[in-house]
């Protein structure tokens, strides 16, 4: 075997993901592709995978990409001549408990908003479509008739056919032992050669598509890939007489998915509690290969699905298999480029949804590699949201014992993890703990989510509705609006951005005018060269040399990567400062007379205006005191020394009794009221700037930044779509994300983030409106109602903010 010396891109793995990534690039036009697998195709998780096709996933583009691979892999056949058994015979989900009910009936509203066909179906209409099934104790179900099963490894020899016809190079039985780079960028691959010898091949990018074998990998070239594998089981019958061909079934309040196949009966299981494995590395000579058995694990899945299709009673037993699969911390899969290192590219961690996944992945990372984008906002899966400490071992075999679980598990809104946390902490947060926090976790940052009252359970009790944490939220949410909160936002990510051309760096990266005096603090953007929204941030000028971002916690390295990707030639230093000081938010219109008892500075408007920050003193320590807000009131965050932080908590706390401790739910309710955006949900990568509503911080007169042509574009053009904000009229059903947005009876878009405005007195939704050729007048002047489960509420709609639209009480 005769391997090249030089290839524009190595692809590692040739599971589907690989082979897709191959497929793509290759129909892109790329050539000099090179895929390499350790041993043969498919043979570490792919080969044995259930080959589910369902194409509804939590997201528009997550959905987009599965409607993709189904579209993909019907095609595939004609075009390469090999079989993949792609048949769309639907899927059913059934619901054996009221909350469940809700959760699949909001899942049909989200279908119908993407374009995904979907009824809701009674017990007996289950009972007509799957005859076997037991629907006595049977809620409600939904159908979705275009989902349905494939052969997964022929799929991906499909795919790797398809590659090697456009010219791509697939080689077998070659191991790559590291990546090789210079430093900034990768620039080869070091592989097995044999008899003890190793050989590089020199290439221009390198994607990691290694699976269970991919962190490991990873992690020699300093790249973060936090996943781990463990157990997956599942069991196939005998051929059981006079079975016919029948929807893929998903019970999920049973942990359990049926799908019949050539007169056989298979039945899956996502049990709470999952088995890691390869806590010491995957064995070298893996392939194709299965663990032990463990039928005890198995039995209470079994036991069940006796019940729910007593077929299984009498059948046998054909195949009972465990096979290893890769989970995440977070049950998300990894695309893009790492940002460690330039040009080195993942698709890998598919947590059991590989199959439906790798086809659109394959074609949205081929997009981004091609075209130095991807195809449109993919942040829930991109590899920049990882974070360096989750390489840990110990605490990825943790977590991954939880979230194989949570697949199935009711996907109630904020429903917290419970493995592997307390990985980082504010100083604070034995005081918050002391005084009934109740915490959350972001970005392993344990953060207070509510505070519990004297007595009260310190724990969560997750509905569909109002959560047991519902009148802590409006007591804390009241405090704010009447009286002064305090939040510890210590998780606020912090960059340092210094040196001669700083400021000129931030200037082309900025939309808003950074250019300002000392002590000046600027709220604005970083977009792209469409307009979309890569950063929301405010940017605080310490020195004439010197420059604060703060950025939310789950977007650090996300914002770094995009920093240092732009440095250039630039003399400026980034640097990532987030641990060195905590974050006190003293909000409310009471928040001046309470800071003026630990500090002797001047608070009033003409020595501390709005958007500036001064050094302070507080009790015996300093600070330095920003007065901005993102809850719509009065207030300041108060940036404190890492080791001085207790002290200025005890200081307030002991000199304003009265002060109301308040967790991010409230923060969330509060913004929300005030429609202030949210990134990640609000606003992404490919929402413009422009009609996200945020052109006040757009100063394209300041001169060159990315994306300003975008800006001028849109401003000529003229917008398609506005942020727009709701208030439901129905004080109890709740919107959180993605329900469907209706104007008039006709389905308009989705919500893109929702709370509960305690001052406005019911809940409070955002979401995009299209207005193109329309007059505010013309776009408000309709009815609207946002469908909660099937059930659509009516709702007012505002482009100004339902609370203090001018935004007077921030600078009183």
């Amino acid at each position: 075997m005769t391997l090249p010396s030089h290839a524009r891109v190595v692809i590692i793995g040739g599971g589907i993901s690989g082979c897709s990534v191959a497929y793509h690039l290759a129909k892109a036009g790329w050539t000099d592709i090179v895929l390499l697998e350790r041993k043969r195709l498919t043979s570490g998780t792919t080969w044995h995978a259930a080959g589910l096709i369902g194409q509804l996933r939590g997201s528009l583009n997550m959905t987009r990409l599965a409607k993709y691979s189904a579209d993909l892999y019907v095609r595939l056949e004609a075009e390469t001549g090999i079989s993949t058994g792609m048949r769309q015979n639907g899927s059913i989900t059934v619901a054996l408990t009221p909350e469940r009910h809700e959760e699949i009936l909001r899942q049909a509203g989200l279908a119908r908003a993407f374009d995904v066909d979907v009824s809701e179906i009674s017990p007996s209409d289950v009972k007509a479509l799957y005859p076997h099934l037991n629907v006595d104790d049977v809620v409600g179900a939904v159908h979705l008739p275009h989902d349905g099963q494939c052969d997964p490894a022929n799929i991906a020899m499909a795919l790797a056919k398809g590659a090697r016809m456009m010219g791509a190079a697939i080689h077998e039985g070659v191991k790559v032992t590291r990546v090789l780079d210079n430093g900034a960028r990768v620039t080869g691959v070091e592989y097995d050669a044999g008899g003890g010898e190793s050989a590089v091949i020199a290439c221009e990018h390198v994607v990691n598509c290694g699976g269970m074998w991919g962190r490991d990998l990873a992690a020699t070239s300093g790249v973060t890939l936090p996943l781990h594998a463990a157990e997956h089981f599942y069991l196939v019958t005998e051929p059981i007489q006079d079975l016919t061909r029948l929807p893929v079934l998903r019970v999920p309040d049973e942990c359990a998915y049926y799908k019949e196949d050539a007169g056989k009966m298979m039945l899956g299981a996502f049990e709470p509690k999952a088995k890691p494995w390869g806590m010491a590395g995957i064995p070298e000579d893996f392939e194709f290969d299965s663990l032990p058995e463990d039928f005890e694990h198995f039995e209470p899945i079994l036991g069940m699905a006796m019940h729910r299709m007593p077929m299984f009673e009498r059948a046998g037993i054909h195949t009972f298999f465990n096979g290893p699969e890769s989970f995440t911390p977070d049950d998300r899969y990894y695309l893009g480029e790492a940002p460690e290192l330039g040009n080195y590219w993942v698709a890998a961690g598919y947590n059991s949804i590989g199959i439906v996944s790798s086809g659109g992945a394959g074609m949205a990372l081929a997009h981004w590699m091609t075209e130095g984008a991807p195809p449109f906002d993919l942040w829930e899966v991109d590899i920049r949201r990882a974070q360096p400490f989750q390489r840990n071992r110990k605490y990825l075999a943790e977590r991954v014992s939880e979230t194989l679980g949570l697949l199935y598990a009711d996907h109630f809104p904020y429903r917290q993890v419970e493995t592997a946390r307390g990985v980082r902490r504010s100083p604070l947060h034995e005081h918050l703990k002391a005084r009934g926090a109740v915490f959350g976790e972001v970005a392993g940052w344990e953060r207070a989510n509510w505070f519990a009252r004297e007595g009260q359970e310190r724990a969560y009790r997750y509905a569909w509705g109002r959560q047991n944490w519902f009148d802590n939220q409006r007591a804390e949410h009241m405090a704010v609006r009447e009286r002064v909160g305090l939040f510890d936002m210590s998780s606020f990510g912090k960059i340092r951005v210094e040196g001669r051309d700083a400021c000129a760096f931030l200037q082309r990266l900025c939309a808003n005018q950074i250019d300002v005096e000392a002590g000046r603090l600027v709220y604005t953007q970083m977009l792209n060269q469409s307009g979309g929204i890569e950063s929301d941030l405010t940017v605080t000028r310490l020195t004439e040399t010197a420059f604060l971002l703060v950025v939310p916690a789950a977007t650090l390295q996300r914002d770094l990567a995009w920093l240092r990707r732009h440095l250039s030639d630039d003399f400026a230093v980034i640097t990532d400062v987030t641990a060195g000081e905590s974050v006190l938010c003293l909000m409310g219109p009471q928040a001046r007379d309470v800071l003026s008892r630990v500090t002797p500075d001047a608070l009033d408007n003409d020595a501390f205006p709005f958007g500036t920050a001064r050094e302070i003193e507080l009790g015996y320590g300093l600070a330095r005191a920003h007065r901005v807000s993102y809850v719509g009131e009065l207030g300041w965050e108060l940036y404190v020394s890492a080791d001085q932080s207790a002290h200025v908590f005890e200081a307030l706390m002991d000199a304003a009794p009265e002060i109301k401790l308040c967790g991010l739910h409230t923060l969330d309710s509060c913004r929300i009221e005030k429609a202030f955006r949210h990134f990640g949900h609000d606003i992404t990568d490919e929402d413009h700037v422009l009609e996200a509503g945020l052109g006040f911080a757009v100063k394209t007169g300041k001169g060159e930044f990315i994306g300003r042509d975008a800006v001028l574009r849109k401003r000529e053009a003229g917008l398609e779509r506005r942020m727009v904000q709701f208030l439901l009229r129905d004080p109890e059903r709740l919107a959180y994300h993605n329900e469907p947005i209706y104007r008039d009876g006709a389905l308009v878009g989705t919500v893109t983030s929702g709370n509960y405005g305690h001052f406005l007195g019911g809940p409070v939704a955002m979401g995009y409106l299209p207005c193109k050729g329309q007059s505010v007048a013309e776009m408000l002047s309709a009815r609207f109602e946002i469908d909660i489960a099937g059930q659509r509420i009516p709702a007012q709609a505002s482009l100004a903010p339902f609370y203090d639209p001018k935004g007077a009480r921030m600078k009183l």
